[in-house]
């Protein structure tokens, strides 16, 4: 077996993580280590959406196959319908907008996709590890000696380059920012509480009801539901609810999320579990009290939904520092309303892959690439991390210019309605007419320009040599 040029260590096996993990399995030089807290490989949460972009890096790395298997996907460049749009918060809703996009969106059941990603790790120099928490890690400086992780369990463990793909409540994102304060590196905020809360995620101020709906049930009390044929998602004032059918072996579902936005609390903290089990089916009924008929027989086929909190990542001044680096939602937890978060980690996952495949990447170099990573990453997902922010705002009427609240002149607020349309495909159309292979090239492009000019540096100010 050719020895191995540096060793990878990637804490969290989701999505995103064993994106990287397949595509570093391309480099038989690069050895893969991937640790994951629980016991077992497992992925919360019911669907993904793979918008094109996403299904080219897809194509790219050899698993398109595989997603047509997992779920149906439109040729690119063939429109497609998308989502069904309706009004419904009222006694009688109305149908406003259908959005078709060139190659469509591909629903695929979450677990399916990442039990999908784990079998192709069949490589000998990846090696998967469970039962692995990381709660620190030591990294030398200047010198390029390995960095040092330590487990919750006590065992240690080393590698050359980090990457933490571990969530929303990183404690590779934790220990990232602290070594940056520590270095003097400008993050932007305040001392003490400042730095703290960097680490940590941010309630939104949106909780979503979630729940699987079998087809066979919903046929039952509901026969010839437009949910079960088209994907659909019910608007109104502080609220929406969308779903859309997925399969899990071989069994038809229908992944129903129901989004309630208080978004006067955006920022506040979050008082109670941030995924609740068993809660009061008054109190998710009583969040859409009012809307039409079709909703409440919606809501009454969901038994026993989970109530999670949805949080975000506040802004950093850099997702890499040294030979440190995070992505996924480590990096920049988002509202899911673009269907987007599952995507940039891929995104994420794809450019770092290419980057530290690169012949030019050494153990000396590796800062150097990771710069590249951040720079070229960092703002294309905070872009997409405010378009999705602002489209829970327009799905819930929170624009001031747009405001279609109960109440008013229908005629006016069919007219708000069709503005906001246009409003939220400009916003959108990133995810079918942009392609990562330009972001790609970018990247490689300023690494080796760093690289010839034979100024590597081993990370400055925390941009390791590129501005923010």
């Amino acid at each position: 077996m050719r020895p191995s040029k540096f060793r990878v260590a990637i804490c969290g096996g989701g999505v995103g993580g064993l994106t990287f993990a397949v595509a570093l399995s391309g480099y038989p030089d690069i050895a893969v280590d991937i640790y994951e807290a629980a016991n077992t490989f497992t992925e919360m949460g019911a669907g993904i959406g793979m918008w094109p972009r996403t299904r080219k890096i897809m194509r790219s790395l050899g698993l398109e196959d595989g997603v047509k298997k997992l779920g149906k996907c439109t040729e690119f460049g063939q429109s497609a319908p998308v989502f069904h749009y309706r009004k419904s918060d009222q006694p009688e809703g109305f149908d406003f907008f259908d959005l078709s996009t060139p190659g469509g969106l591909t629903m695929l059941h979450r677990a399916a996709f990442h039990q999908f990603l784990l079998d192709r790790l069949t490589h000998t120099q990846v090696t998967t590890h469970t039962s692995k928490r990381l709660t620190s890690y030591t990294q030398p400086s200047p010198s390029p000696s390995p960095i040092t992780l330590s487990f919750q369990d006590g065992t240690t463990a080393t590698c050359d380059v980090l990457i933490g793909a571990d969530g929303y409540r990183s404690a590779i994102r934790a220990g990232m920012v602290q070594e940056m304060f520590d270095a003097g590196v400008d993050l932007g905020c305040l001392e003490g509480e400042g730095v703290e809360k960097l680490k940590e995620p941010m309630w939104s101020g949106t909780v979503a009801w979630r729940a699987m709906v079998p087809f066979q049930k919903l046929e039952k009390v509901l026969p010839r539901h437009r949910a079960m044929c088209e994907p659909t998602q019910y608007l109104g004032k502080n609220g929406f609810i969308i779903m859309y059918p997925v399969t899990q072996q071989g069994e038809k579902l229908l992944n129903f999320v129901a989004f309630r936005m208080k978004h006067d609390l955006e920022g506040t903290p979050y008082h109670g579990p941030w995924v609740a089990k068993n809660q009061s089916r008054e109190d998710f009924e009583r969040d859409f009290e009012g809307w039409e008929t079709e909703v409440q027989d919606l809501i009454k086929c969901v038994e026993k939904p989970l109530l999670w909190s949805i949080h975000v990542a506040r802004p950093l001044p850099s997702f890499a520092h040294k030979r440190v680096a995070i992505m996924g939602d480590a990096a920049h937890a988002m509202l899911p309303h673009q269907g987007s978060g599952a995507g940039q980690a891929i995104d994420d996952a794809y450019t770092l892959a290419k980057l530290l495949g690169h012949p030019l990447t050494t153990v000396s170099t590796l800062p150097t690439a990771l710069a590249a990573y951040d720079s070229v990453r960092r703002p294309f997902a905070m872009d997409i991390m405010s378009r999705s922010r602002e489209a829970g705002r327009l799905f819930t009427f929170y624009h001031p210019e747009l405001d279609c609240s109960v109440g008013g002149d229908e005629m006016d607020h069919r007219k708000k309605l069709e503005e906001m349309s246009e409003r939220l495909v400009r916003n959108w159309k990133w995810a079918w007419e942009s392609e990562i292979d330009g972001d790609v090239k970018k990247a490689l492009g300023m690494f080796e320009a760093k690289v010839g000019k034979g100024s590597v540096r081993n990370g400055v100010n925390g941009t390791n040599g590129y501005s923010c």
